[in-house]
């Protein structure tokens, strides 16, 4: 069974925990590097001990504690792209047979005889060769899904069949519209290759159900909404738009979906089958 935990998301700072039976996982490292390591020895973990750091690209908010991390974790590889490798600095302090270069639509093993596999995707957003990741362990799929502007078509054909997915619901449109960033930014924001809405995020997910539906997925679909905008979200409202959408579209929180959303500090764990 996969695991997730978010440590903590917003546009402040993003890292996520990944485990499986026998592996850890960190997705970014955009929080200070003391609050990873606790968020790992709090799980149990020596970070010592984690596999692998996957990174989804070069904002800060991703790459912040690289350094650190690669010390700290110091057994991990990066997964990490071409582009953001020559896109930050924070590279530079990794040895470099520790960085493992990925492209969108390869599929890579930890080890041959692993039963995790890692699959990169491209998102839309301004950054150079981001990568979304799918983490595949005991018959079960991971799909992480932030830092986008649209969920394109190879987006949608790498998360279509996940059973857990940590999906952006960046921020609430009229909050940003009507709030203080310069319009510049509020457009980057609004843009193709800028952030999820509520709105945008509670629409493909319905899409999402809908096609699980239809193939008679045999559980419901858990999803931990991730990366809301402090300023311009809340996560009540990032909650209410998005099941308004689901129910509009037929669908039942403990039938078809679980949700939950990710708080900016502190962990916060993927709904669970059990706990409902």
């Amino acid at each position: 069974m996969i695991k997730t935990v978010s440590i903590g998301s917003s546009s402040s700072g993003n890292s996520y925990i990944i485990m499986t039976e026998g592996r850890t996982v960190l997705v970014d490292a955009g929080l200070a590097a003391k609050t990873i390591i606790g968020a790992l020895e709090h799980l149990g973990v020596d970070p010592a001990d984690v596999d692998a750091v996957l990174i989804t690209h070069e904002h800060v908010d991703h790459v912040k504690s690289v350094r650190a991390i690669s010390r700290k974790c110091c057994n991990a590889f990066f997964y990490v792209s071409r582009g953001t490798v020559e896109s930050t600095p924070n590279f530079c302090h990794v040895p470099q047979e520790r960085i493992v270069l990925l492209s969108a639509g390869e599929i890579v093993r930890l080890d041959n005889d692993d039963d995790m596999e890692i699959g990169a995707f491209p998102l839309s957003h301004d950054a150079s060769e981001p990568l979304g990741f799918t983490i595949t362990s005991g018959g079960e799929k991971l799909a992480i899904v932030t830092d986008t502007g649209v969920v394109s078509e190879e987006i949608y054909a790498a998360i279509r069949d996940a059973d857990l997915l940590v999906f952006e619901a960046n921020h609430d449109v009229d909050m940003l519209m009507f709030g203080e960033y310069p319009y510049p930014v509020k457009v980057r924001i609004k843009g193709d290759k800028g952030h999820l809405s509520n709105d945008y995020a509670g629409e493909v997910l319905a899409y999402l159900l809908s096609d699980r539906k239809a193939r008679q997925a045999k559980t419901p679909l858990r999803i931990m909404l991730a990366h809301l905008s402090f300023h311009n979200n809340a996560p009540l409202f990032a909650r209410q738009t998005v099941e308004d959408a689901l129910g509009t579209a037929g669908f039942h929180r403990g039938e078809d979906y679980l949700l939950d959303v990710a708080a900016k500090e502190g962990l916060s764990f993927m709904p669970d089958l059990q706990r409902g």
